[in-house]
């Protein structure tokens, strides 16, 4: 749990890195430019960071299945080697995706007006620009979402269908609260990300106000990073108890 929470850590990196400084940026000074390119670049590396993690969720929710459902395999079967595969496949299979799509925007030709309004470059934006045919761009971007944001996620709630279900299966009550907080941290971030991805990229866009995606895009980018350890951390006795150990040796110094 704790290997894929590193990468899954990395992802959410990667988005903030890519969104916060430039939209800092245009807060704090005069100039609100930005070069076609650099735009693209941005929606590469923003897109390549949200469906990797819709990836690297899916693994920690088959992780999670595999360690309630068939605990005594488990260790056998998630090995580091397996659990380094799974991460690896996760990363090349979004950057793959993800460069043919930015490979084929840019190929795009765009005229005025180059006015964005939103704090990033977001796929959707770039597309009403666009001066040639879109179709191509469009039906990459329907197979985008189906491979890497459906897909994901009806195997992550066909994990919890099986994963609920072993767990009222189990006699003692006591056991049923030890096993379902192993698994209801990733369960709420899941909620959380996916209802805000959803809400933007799959939800019919007449009946969406501009102020409405800018704050879903802004949850979904800057608020579940900040959530992610937030809600891992609460959950973890581990990290609890180190929390506590550091906050009495503050307190032991001062």
């Amino acid at each position: 749990m704790y290997f894929f929470l590193t990468q899954v850590s990395i992802s959410d990196v990667i988005l903030i890195t890519v969104i916060v400084p430039n939209t800092l940026r245009f807060l704090l000074s005069e100039t609100r430019l930005m070069c076609l390119m650099c735009c693209i670049a941005q929606y590469n590396a923003f897109s390549f960071a949200i469906c990797s993690e819709c990836l690297l969720l899916t693994v920690m929710a088959f992780d999670r299945f595999l360690a309630i459902c068939i605990h005594l395999r488990y260790k056998s079967i998630m090995s580091f080697g397996f659990c380094t595969a799974l991460a690896s496949f996760s990363w090349i299979l979004s950057f793959i995706l993800i460069c043919i799509e930015t490979i084929t925007i840019s190929k795009l030709q765009f005229c005025g007006p180059n006015v964005v309004n939103h704090f990033f470059c977001d796929v959707y934006l770039l597309l009403q620009f666009a001066c040639t045919d879109i179709t191509i761009a469009q039906l990459e971007i329907t197979i985008l979402i189906v491979l890497l944001v459906v897909l994901p996620f009806i195997l992550i709630v066909i994990s919890y269908i099986c994963i609920i279900s072993s767990i009222l299966k189990i006699q003692s009550l006591t056991r049923r609260r030890k096993v379902f907080p192993t698994c209801s941290s990733h369960l709420t971030v899941v909620s959380i990300f996916y209802d805000t991805v959803s809400g933007i990229y799959m939800l019919p866009s007449k009946g969406k106000s501009l102020n409405m995606t800018r704050v879903l895009s802004l949850f979904y980018t800057v608020g579940t990073p900040l959530v992610n350890p937030v809600v891992y951390t609460l959950r973890n006795k581990e990290l609890s108890k180190a929390y506590q150990k550091m906050h009495s040796k503050v307190f032991d110094a001062t």
